[in-house]
């Protein structure tokens, strides 16, 4: 199973080994084993679906304390820019993000280790997005990231005045005054 660092540690990049033939494909989206060889060793407790339309962003969210997940993510229809920032204390990359376009096509998934905000924008009609996590979801330990914020500067290649946001989404808190993950 191939992985593929990223420019910020413990965030991986899986490309899975896709076998088609005149009947369709066959892959194999997640072994334990094969992670665990990959240095990814979390317990995966709770899995997530969402649907949605071109335009929808959701994120940047995490959680805090001892809620804090790690993701691993992917896509089963359409396309999405996956996003994630750096918010771990003393982390060399803090406050820098990273994102990847995860789509039904190129079957990647990204792995997202505690301590980053997520988020992801949709870019084709519609998109269904899978993720898994380590730790169950908490809305008392929840927290967010303004998603245009300008001291991040991220880059959504796309038009910002046509996203889709939740009102939560609208006024979270700037970097830097976003709740600590720690």
């Amino acid at each position: 199973m191939p992985f593929l660092d990223t420019p910020i540690e413990g965030l991986k990049i899986f490309e899975p080994q896709v076998w088609k033939d005149d009947r369709g494909y066959f892959y194999e989206a997640f072994n334990q084993q094969r992670f665990e060889e990959a240095g990814i060793t979390v317990p995966f407790v709770q899995d997530n679906q969402a649907r949605s339309t071109r335009g929808v962003l959701r994120g940047l969210h995490y959680q805090v304390g001892e809620m804090a997940q790690a993701k691993l993510v992917r896509v089963l229809e359409g396309e999405i820019l996956d996003m994630v920032v750096d918010i771990r204390p003393g982390s060399a990359t803090y406050g820098k993000w990273f994102s990847l376009r995860l789509s039904a096509e190129n079957k990647r998934q990204l792995f997202v280790p505690r301590g980053f905000a997520h988020g992801y924008l949709v870019l084709s009609p519609t998109a269904e997005f899978f993720y898994k996590c380590d730790n169950f979801y908490s809305k008392a330990h929840e927290g967010g990231i303004l998603f245009n914020d300008a001291e991040l500067g991220i880059d959504w290649e796309f038009d910002l005045n046509e996203v889709i946001l939740s009102e939560k989404d609208k006024v979270q808190p700037a970097f830097g005054e976003h709740r600590p993950v720690w």
